[in-house]
């Protein structure tokens, strides 16, 4: 499984379900925050170029990841075409997808090699190249953003849950919301997404005003609406975090609850996931007023004109995970430390900043980055709270 799982929704009428890859549109870039956009600086380059490997799923026989791997592997060159006074030698290894053919890419890489790996795509093999590569020291950054899989040599891409959920639950906490519940599904991605939610309630110093689990059905959608009315008078919730997605329940829930009593008049809306994708779900009633997270929206705006000027199409939401990992290996390599794609140099407490905004891997494998708060107003995304540029400020 590449990262963690959402609900797909074929209408809100239906609520046909199946698993669904989270996606996160992710950016970073060099210490010190630099832009990767204009990776100048001190530092002494190396006399030759670095060997970068890339690991994407060319070869796999989904149609969609077929795709993903070309936007992948673009992006990645319009990062190194973007760096100055480094040199990346870049190398496209395929995986097809598959765990065992990844770790034999990354051997492959190693052995002409490669001082960093920059992928693959799915935890399982995320998790069998990170084993191959340990004993020959060698750090990998994947495209997930499942924590559970981050620790040692590998470290993740990918937005997480607590991520997320940490930046709304203190935007909550500063706007006087005290009391939120969890609306959580009974799957992998709602049990991570409750745990997150749970953990940042208490770091944030508000109150858990209890959590309600529903199956991952449309059925157990329905039952679990007067288990939540119910949950939220008792316990005086004034927020509901939801842990669906808008291609999934969240349609359901926020025109059920409200018929239900239990409207945003009433208590606050908060998603874990972005509402403002796909674009559709902006003129839906129930998410008028809603607060969700996501990354700067001004430089995940330019990045995309960027990569479509260049490559006529618009890029996978992922693409821009793998130019962030090019980005700041540059930057990185060309700061002159001797150990720059060292564990130490990655887990900088200054971070990176990128066109997504500032970011930073922690000790632990996951990351932590600087995201924006976000409501929807006459079907239109209003930022209540901009991402912060720096580590230490208002956001963090």
């Amino acid at each position: 499984m590449f990262a963690v799982l959402h609900i797909i929704r074929k209408s809100v009428a239906t609520l046909a379900l199946r698993p669904f890859l989270m996606l996160a549109a992710l950016v970073l870039a060099a210490c010190q925050p630099v832009s990767v956009a204009a990776p100048g600086g001190g530092g002494t380059a190396p006399s030759g170029p670095v060997p970068v490997a890339l690991l994407v799923p060319h070869g796999s026989a989904d149609a969609q990841e077929a795709h993903l791997a070309r936007d992948l592997e673009n992006a990645a060159r319009l990062a190194v075409a973007d760096l100055a006074g480094v040199q990346i030698d870049l190398r496209v290894y395929g995986t097809a997808g598959q765990a065992g053919q990844a770790q034999q890419a990354a051997l492959n890489a190693a052995a002409d090699g490669a001082r960093i790996i920059i992928g693959p795509l799915h935890a399982e093999s995320a998790n069998a190249v990170a084993v191959a590569m340990a004993p020959r020291n060698i750090n990998v950054l994947a495209f997930s953003n499942n924590p559970t899989i981050a620790g040692g040599n590998l470290f993740i891409l990918g937005q997480t849950f607590q991520n997320t959920a940490n930046r709304l639950a203190d935007f909550a906490t500063r706007q006087q919301k005290s009391r939120i519940m969890a609306v959580y599904s009974d799957n992998l991605a709602g049990q991570l997404g409750r745990t997150a939610i749970e953990q940042a309630v208490r770091d944030n110093g508000a109150t858990l005003a209890g959590s309600v689990g529903y199956e991952f059905s449309q059925e157990g959608v329905i039952d679990a609406i007067p288990k939540i009315k119910t949950a939220a008078e008792t316990n005086a919730a004034d927020a509901i975090f939801l842990t669906a997605n808008s291609a999934g329940a969240l349609p359901l829930f926020t025109q059920m609850l409200p018929e239900n009593g239990l409207g945003p008049d009433r208590v606050q809306y908060i998603g874990l996931s972005r509402w403002d994708t796909p674009p559709q779900t902006l003129d839906l009633p129930g998410v008028q007023g809603g607060w969700f997270a996501l990354p700067d929206p001004a430089r995940a705006s330019q990045f995309t004109q960027r990569f479509s000027a260049a490559y006529g199409n618009v890029p996978h939401p992922i693409a821009s995970l793998s130019y962030d990992g090019i980005a700041a290996v540059g930057a990185l390599v060309k700061s002159g430390n001797r150990e720059a794609l060292g564990r130490a140099a990655l887990t900088q407490s200054a971070g990176f900043q990128g066109v997504s905004g500032v970011f930073r891997f922690r000790p632990d494998g996951s990351n932590e980055r600087g995201l924006a708060v976000a409501t929807i107003r006459d079907r239109r995304v209003t930022i209540l709270s901009p991402a912060p540029q720096s580590f230490g400020g208002a956001g963090f």
